[in-house]
Order: structure tokens, then C-alpha cells, then sequence
């Protein structure tokens, strides 16, 4: 059953609340990082899609954003939850989150969502994604992995720039050594930019090259189910160019980053 428009990420205020600590930090760019925080005590379990709302204390006020987790929900107790995050200057969470070192305090709430895999779905999965979109889908690989129970999976994942495909190397390294039944297709969406030079792979946003994709991969709509990831027009763009491809709608899956119609500047943040 497909996620719809109105089942966007929310505050999770009503989920439990965790004390935790930033444990690790890594940037991938001057506007990209990801960021493990760990809980206090024993790890609040999550599916792989789900997301947890961070929460960082600044001037007596807890200021909160909701990010999909990218870590598999199997190491939480010992790596902590990797939230995928670009730095937004206007918004102030992401200035407060990028001020933080090692060691100091936060908050999770969560976990929410019902963006998550169906159980023993042996289809192709075709993961799209733009941006930090990509968390979920970091996830469900990952945790399907460990559990040893991978699934044939191709993700596309587009981005304005090369330097902003920040899982690039991983999701490479799984697709050369076997680990993973795995197909990495990374777009970029402005060739013509000079941070691009030298670049030999897809050109396009997301929503234009996802019918070559099914194509050259022969992914057949009555075999492969489509999880979606992004703000509400690029989904509503892949999905369309999805059912004219022969796709049924609940053959398609998706997580809004925020309400269609919201400010472009707060929607940024996520």
C-alpha cells in the first residue's frame, strides 16, 4: 500500500523521549555530515525507513528536526543512530547541530513512520532518492545485510553535485565485491557545473532518467515494488513517469520530506 501525500514527517512529541550523546561526527562536504548519537541506556528498537526526531538544547529551548535514520537499526546499541544532515544557515537547527562537538548532550524522540519494507518481499527493490534522501534507503540495506536476508536492489540517487554523493564509496564498494545484490545509479542533476568536471555517469534529475533505468535494467512493473524518498514534487514527477511505464500505484512507496506547499526554506532543513 503506497504511503500518500498526507503521511509526511511530523514532530514526534508524542513518542518516547531519550537522553543521548553525540558520539561521532563525519563530513562528507561543507554542508554535509553525518552525525551518530547515542542513547543514555539500552537502544529504543526501529525498523529500517523510520526516523527519529534529534533534538538540541540551546538558550534554555529545545530546538527539534526530524531526520530518517540511516544506520541499521541492529547496531544502535554500539554505534548509536546515523542521521544524515545538510547544514541549512538559515534554519536554526542545523547551525546549532553543526556547532556541536563530540560528547555533547542531545535529545531523540522517536522512532515514527511507516516508511518501511514489507516482510519477505522478494521483488526488485528500486530505491529513489534525492539529497540526504538516501538515509532510509542506507538503512534498509544495510540492516537486510546483516541479517542476511538481501534483497536485489538498484538505487538511484540524484544530486546536484558530485562532492553531495556522500555514500558513493560504499554503495561502489558493495556493488564491485558481491556483498550486496546491489545496482548503484547516481545522477547529477548540472553537468555543465565546473565541481562536476570529469564526470562519466548519469546526467538528469531523478524524475527524467528513472524510465532509461527501468529500461536498461529490465526492472518489470509486475517485479519490482518502487520506494520513493524526497520532496513532494520530485516524488509526484517519478511516480508519474513510473505509471507510464506500466507501474500500478501501490507498486509505489513514499516518504515526503515535508508538506507540499510548505516554505522552500524550511523544507530545506531536513
Amino acid at each position: 500500500m503506497s504511503h500518500h501525500l498526507e503521511d509526511t514527517r511530523v514532530i514526534a512529541e508524542d513518542a518516547p523521549q531519550y537522553n543521548a550523546t553525540l558520539v561521532r561526527r563525519e563530513d562528507h562536504s561543507a554542508e554535509l555530515a553525518s552525525f551518530w548519537v547515542k542513547l543514555d541506556g539500552e537502544p529504543a528498537p526501529f525498523e529500517a525507513g523510520q526516523y527519529m526526531t534529534a533534538g538540541v538544547f540551546a538558550d534554555g529551548k529545545l530546538w527539534q528536526r526530524p531526520y530518517s535514520v540511516a544506520s541499521a537499526p541492529s547496531v544502535a546499541g554500539t554505534e548509536g543512530y546515523e542521521l544524515y544532515v545538510r547544514l541549512i544557515p538559515v534554519i536554526r537547527f542545523t547551525t546549532l547541530l553543526w556547532r556541536l562537538e563530540v560528547g555533547a548532550r542531545m535529545r531523540l524522540i522517536g522512532p515514527k513512520g511507516r516508511f518501511m519494507l514489507e516482510p519477505d518481499d522478494h521483488r526488485t527493490h528500486l530505491y529513489v532518492s534525492t539529497g540526504t534522501g538516501i538515509a532510509p534507503f542506507m538503512s534498509m540495506i544495510r540492516e537486510t545485510m546483516l541479517a542476511r536476508k538481501p534483497r536485489r536492489t538498484v538505487i538511484l540517487h540524484g544530486s546536484s553535485f558530485v562532492q553531495d554523493l556522500a555514500y558513493r564509496d560504499v554503495l561502489e564498494a558493495m556493488e564491485r565485491d558481491g556483498r550486496y545484490p546491489l545496482r548503484y545509479e547516481p545522477t547529477l542533476s548540472r553537468p555543465d557545473d565546473p565541481r562536476n568536471a570529469g564526470w562519466t555517469g548519469r546526467t538528469g534529475r531523478v524524475e527524467a532518467v528513472v524510465a532509461d533505468v527501468c529500461r536498461d535494467l529490465h526492472l518489470a512493473p509486475d517485479r519490482t515494488v518502487v520506494y520513493i524518498c524526497g520532496n513532494p514534487e520530485m516524488i509526484l514527477n517519478v511516480e508519474g513517469a513510473l505509471m507510464r511505464q506500466g507501474f500500478p500505484e501501490f507498486h509505489v512507496k513514499k516518504e515526503l520530506y515535508w508538506p507540499k506547499g510548505k516554505e522552500v526554506a524550511a523544507a530545506a532543513a531536513r
